[in-house]
């Protein structure tokens, strides 16, 4: 692995217990500058997750509660009469940072939905005819409930497709969560990360490097033909953009990066496949009955579309 990803997996690891495979791919998000959506029961460990990563690498981390109540100037910032001056000055929304934990996403309204959306693709706020750009890195982490409907606005699809990754932690094993019990007896394990490993001009050197790793046209080919197998097939009510194809192509980059490889091999692809497309497909009402999830849908279509072999 690369001795950098590693230190910076080892340093969350600290807080996180037992979750080394979703954090490494919130860091192949964050290689990406992609964002990620984790939907997941209360009490797993969301916050301290990406609290986790951005102390670690030494970033400004804000977090929001969405509520209906949240405004979008809550999220974009806003401009106000400085009564010394008498001119009007930009006040930072939550997005002015570079990890941002936007908790509970479907409880907030459309408005501030689309708000904080925009501000994730386009990594600028534009507000009162001047246009503020977001730092670097820049990574948006949003939760949901999966469970907890009352109250709550679905996200659209098309929303739901400008995220780059979803995940979920899932609850812990026994033997972790008796390591989780140890660590919070005496403070926060937050506090076991006491200084950065690495800085944001460190992130951003390294997201420049995984633009480098070189993918064969039979690599592809493979990544398309994956997507495709989504489009016009009786399982699936939508299928898988462009975009999706475009963010699978960045992971599998992202994910070769990691293990030191100079070129993305088949298993790359693999490996981050259900969690860079399984939010992006919309099952039919057979093919919820025959696949049960999304993620069971994608993993089918990887069992079904052929491999490539390397150097063929």
């Amino acid at each position: 692995m690369n001795e950098k990803i590693s230190k910076l997996a080892g340093s969350v690891g600290k807080v996180i217990v037992g979750k080394d495979d979703t954090v490494l791919r919130l860091i192949t998000a964050l290689l990406c500058e992609g964002h990620v959506l984790l939907e997941d029961v209360p009490g797993v460990g969301k916050t301290q997750l990406i609290t986790a990563l951005a102390r670690s690498i030494g970033g400004k981390f804000n977090r929001i509660q969405l509520t209906p109540d949240v405004m979008p100037s809550d999220i974009a910032g806003f401009t106000m009469l400085d009564q010394k001056s008498g001119e009007f000055i930009y006040r930072d929304g939550a997005v002015i940072c570079n990890f941002l934990l936007a908790d509970e996403i479907n409880r907030a309204s459309p408005k501030v939905q689309s708000a904080l959306l925009e501000a994730m693709e386009e990594r600028q706020i534009s507000l009162d005819g001047e246009t503020h750009i977001l730092p670097k890195p820049f990574l948006v982490m949003a939760t949901q409930n999966p469970v907890e409907t009352y109250g709550t606005f679905h996200l659209p699809e098309a929303q739901m497709d400008r995220f780059f990754m979803k995940l979920s932690m899932g609850y812990p094993t026994a033997d972790e969560e008796i390591k989780i019990l140890e660590r919070t007896e005496m403070h926060n394990p937050i506090q076991n990360i006491s200084e950065p490993v690495m800085t944001a001009d460190d992130v951003i050197q390294m997201q420049q490097e995984v633009r480098q790793i070189r993918v064969t046209e039979q690599v592809k080919k493979y990544i398309v033909s994956i997507v495709a197998a989504t489009r016009g097939d009786r399982n699936a009510t939508l299928g898988i953009s462009p975009r999706g194809s475009i963010a699978l192509y960045k992971a599998a980059k992202a994910f070769a990066y990691i293990y030191e490889r100079e070129y993305v091999t088949p298993d790359d692809v693999k490996n981050v496949a259900v969690s860079v497309l399984s939010h992006r497909v919309i099952l039919s009402p057979q093919g919820r009955s025959e696949f049960g999830s999304p993620e069971g849908y994608v993993e089918h279509i990887l069992a079904s579309c052929a491999v490539p072999e390397m150097g063929s």
